[in-house]
């Protein structure tokens, strides 16, 4: 008896996902303007343009597209002096950091060679000699 409720609640469930899954994709149909660039705050596609304000139904954001060409502007990985950091870069390190989950610490003066930039917090990822793959914050490093 217990295994058919599984059964009949594993088939509503997946009923009801599937349901779901095409309201969402007729709401995007419908509503999404494909023009329209995504909410900087939220990520929701779902926005609206009144004049040359751009609203986020969602979060309630509201942004100018002259904001957003300046915030493309400043995008970028810049480290603790405020130049300007590439992929590739050798990059030495500013101050000692403990690895979370370890008792390793990384010495000042450590080099990291050839970073890889993200989009995460930890905006650098690189293997280090002896410690491992790490993600490391742009303020804790310099150019060389």
């Amino acid at each position: 008896m217990d295994t058919a409720v599984n059964m009949q609640g594993t088939w509503l469930l997946a009923y009801c996902n599937w349901r779901v899954a095409d309201a969402v994709a007729l709401i995007k149909e419908r509503f999404v303007n494909p023009a329209a660039p995504p909410c900087p705050q939220c990520q929701s596609a779902f926005v609206s343009q009144y004049g040359a304000l751009w609203i986020c139904p969602e979060c309630a954001h509201e942004w100018t597209s002259a904001d957003m060409s300046d915030e493309a502007q400043a995008t970028g990985v810049h480290d603790a002096h405020g130049n300007a950091i590439q992929d590739a870069d050798t990059v030495p390190l500013i101050k000692d950091l403990k690895v979370k989950g370890s008792s390793l610490v990384v010495k000042v003066g450590t080099e990291v060679n050839n970073i890889r930039l993200v989009e995460r917090e930890h905006d650098i990822d690189r293997k280090i000699d002896g410690v491992g793959a790490l993600g490391l914050k742009p303020e804790y490093v310099k150019t060389a």
